[in-house]
């Protein structure tokens, strides 16, 4: 790689915060280490040659926008009901893949650790996937952080319903959870930072692809998103 060519590698894995050296043109040990670990983290061949296929891992082809002449179709021919989602998506825990983020996020129980693929149903990986990438492209990376869309709260989790005995969304992996300290369950929007009039962008990415949330539709648990309706 030139010069140049190896800075610019070396600014996009540090915008992941998987490099933490100079940004100085040299592919060093530090720079290597960091290519290899995106290569990992992206299922690569770990070589530290930044080839065609790590660099379209590291620069995702942008999604192609709506064509404004046609209507999005209505969120209830995507996503089945919440009693239906046993038959739709098969036994709980199971059909799971993962989705490389544009962007790290950050686990809400410790911040300090950041996350650079998130694990979702088969069937939902590629919308959430769309969504996440246009999220990126409308706030960039120092908004997210600054609206806390970058704090992950949760996707897969095999459990009940918080003080129910049905089975819960996560468990199929077709719900994310974000900033929950700041969107905790029973808070309305008088509390939730997520009704605030910059997160309508983010919301209208998620809708538009037939995800429910649950703040704008029940005004409660704010941090929560699902690929079923209510």
């Amino acid at each position: 790689m030139t010069r140049e060519e190896i800075i610019r590698v070396q600014t996009r894995l540090k915008e992941l915060v998987i490099y933490d050296g100079k940004i100085d043109g040299i592919l060093g040990p530090k720079t290597l280490a960091a290519i290899r670990g995106f290569q990992r983290i992206s299922s690569l061949k770990q070589d530290g040659v930044v080839g065609p296929k790590t660099e379209a891992a590291l620069w995702p082809a942008p999604m192609p926008e709506r064509d404004s002449q046609v209507e999005v179709p209505a969120f209830n021919t995507i996503w089945p009901r919440q009693k239906d989602v046993p038959n739709f998506y098969g036994e709980i825990g199971k059909h799971q893949t993962q989705i490389l983020l544009p962007y790290p996020m950050w686990l809400a129980w410790d911040l300090r650790q950041s996350i650079h693929k998130m694990t979702l149903h088969e069937k939902v990986a590629p919308s959430a996937l769309r969504v996440f990438r246009r999220i990126f492209e409308h706030y960039g990376k120092e908004k997210i952080s600054a609206l806390n869309l970058d704090v992950f709260g949760g996707s897969l989790a095999v459990r009940k319903m918080r003080g129910g005995s049905n089975w819960s969304m996560h468990s199929w992996g077709i719900a994310i959870d974000f900033d929950p300290a700041q969107n905790q369950l029973k808070w309305g929007k008088e509390r939730a930072t997520l009704d605030g009039p910059e997160y309508l962008p983010f919301w209208s990415f998620w809708e538009n692809e037939g995800w429910v949330s649950l703040g704008r539709a029940k005004n409660y648990d704010w941090m929560h998103v699902q690929a079923a309706r209510l």
